[in-house]
This record gives structure tokens, C-alpha cells and sequence, in this order.
């Protein structure tokens, strides 16, 4: 029941991040830690996370819009971070990091509302390099180094998807240089593909609809505030 569950999650991530260009590791990590392992479950989430950035950046018939130095820059600096990350998923319990990851979401969080904070961009490439390879939960600092820079909506998803694969080209190198990584069973990655691109398809209709609506940021809040509950219940599990 618990591998259906986390079927499930990713399922409802891809079609998060379809919607918004974040959330898809927010929804789908908990679950797939407990129902896999950590390090399983950071593999599968780099490859079925793939699968959902590039249908995003290939499928809508449109130019996307990232950009491009801030994208390079993070990706810069998420390399040293991926590797503190794999230094860090094989020392500390699966229910330790997600605490510490919720905590720091939360941080983050209750600092940009209460001054309008923002995290340069060297920052949040470290940041997501470093939660890539120990939790997959990369989207918060990248974000909020955004949304500080009050970018439009559809730049905010472009420049997400661009740097979430850059960073699974950068997680899966920096696990396979630093040992043999323990890899998910191949038939349940098969199994997810048709179902995220399914996900995908519906996500992405809704995505037109937040940004035509003006409600785009506050979703996204909301998706944070989601991160913290969904990382700390699965601390739990």
C-alpha cells in the first residue's frame, strides 16, 4: 500500500509542477523515501523528474523564456553543493534529513514575508546542489531567489525547469563519481512514465489559468507551506 501511495505522489507532482514549475519533490519525496529508501528514492525522483522538465519545455510549442545567467550561475554553484549532498544522504537518517529540510523551507519562508528577503543566486545554486543529492527537495531555494527577484510567471516556471535539469545532470554525476548508488527496482520507473505524462498533460492546462488569474505567487506559498507539512509527515512515517 505504501508503493501505491507513493504511485500516487508522483503522480500528483507532476501535475503540481506542470501547473506551477515547482512542487514535484515537495509531493512526491516523502512518500518514495518511506516506500524505497533515501537513496533509491533520490535516483528515482532525478529520472522521473527529468521526464517532467523536459515535457515541460518540449511539448507546449512555445519559446521558453529562463534566465540564463541566473540559471548558469546557481547550476555553477550546485556542483561543490551535490557533493556535500551525497556526503550528507550517507551519513544522516532519511527521517533527519527531511526534518532538517522542512525546518529550513520554513526559515526561508517566514524570512521573505517578513522582509521581502532575497537569496542570491550563488546561494541557491548551493543550496539546491546540496538538497539534490540528499533529499531531491531542490525547488525552495531556487524560488525564493525568484520570487525575490519578482520576475514574471512564466520566466519564475521557465527558469525552474531549466535549472531542475541541469541539476538532475549534475545530482546523477555527482552520485555515480562518489560510489555505486543503490538504484529503484527499473519496472516501477517503466510503470510512472506513462503516468506522469498523463500528469503533465493536465498540469499544464491549469498552469495558463493561475497565471491568467493573477494567483500565481500565492499558490506558490502555498506550495512551500506544503513542502514543510509533507517533509515533516514523512519524517514521521
Amino acid at each position: 500500500m505504501l508503493v501505491v501511495a507513493a504511485c500516487a505522489g508522483v503522480a500528483a507532482g507532476a501535475l503540481l509542477q506542470a501547473a506551477t514549475g515547482f512542487g514535484f519533490s515537495l509531493v512526491a519525496a516523502p512518500l518514495l523515501f518511506a516506500a524505497i529508501g533515501p537513496e533509491p528514492a533520490v535516483v528515482a525522483l532525478l529520472l522521473l523528474g527529468l521526464e517532467v522538465n523536459v515535457l515541460t519545455l518540449a511539448t507546449e510549442h512555445r519559446r521558453p523564456r529562463p534566465l540564463v545567467p541566473a540559471t548558469a550561475a546557481m547550476l555553477a554553484y550546485a556542483v561543490p553543493g551535490a557533493l556535500l549532498g551525497v556526503v550528507i544522504l550517507r551519513s544522516l537518517p532519511a527521517g533527519a534529513l527531511q526534518v532538517a529540510v522542512s525546518l529550513g523551507v520554513a526559515g526561508t519562508l517566514a524570512a521573505r514575508h517578513v522582509r521581502r528577503a532575497h537569496i542570491p543566486a550563488w546561494a541557491a545554486g548551493f543550496a539546491a546542489g546540496a538538497l539534490t543529492t540528499s533529499t531531491s527537495i531542490n525547488g525552495p531555494p531556487i524560488l525564493l531567489h525568484l520570487l525575490g527577484r519578482g520576475v514574471p510567471a512564466s520566466v519564475v516556471r521557465d527558469t525552474l525547469t531549466a535549472c531542475f535539469i541541469g541539476l538532475t545532470a549534475i545530482g546523477g554525476a555527482a552520485l555515480f563519481a562518489t560510489g555505486d548508488p543503490e538504484l529503484p527496482d527499473a519496472s516501477l520507473i517503466v510503470a510512472l512514465i506513462p503516468a506522469i505524462a498523463v500528469a503533465h498533460l493536465v498540469g499544464r492546462r491549469l498552469f495558463g489559468r493561475l497565471s491568467a488569474s493573477g494567483v500565481y505567487e500565492p499558490v506558490l506559498t502555498g506550495v512551500l507551506i506544503l513542502s514543510v507539512a509533507a517533509g515533516l509527515t514523512g519524517a514521521l512515517l
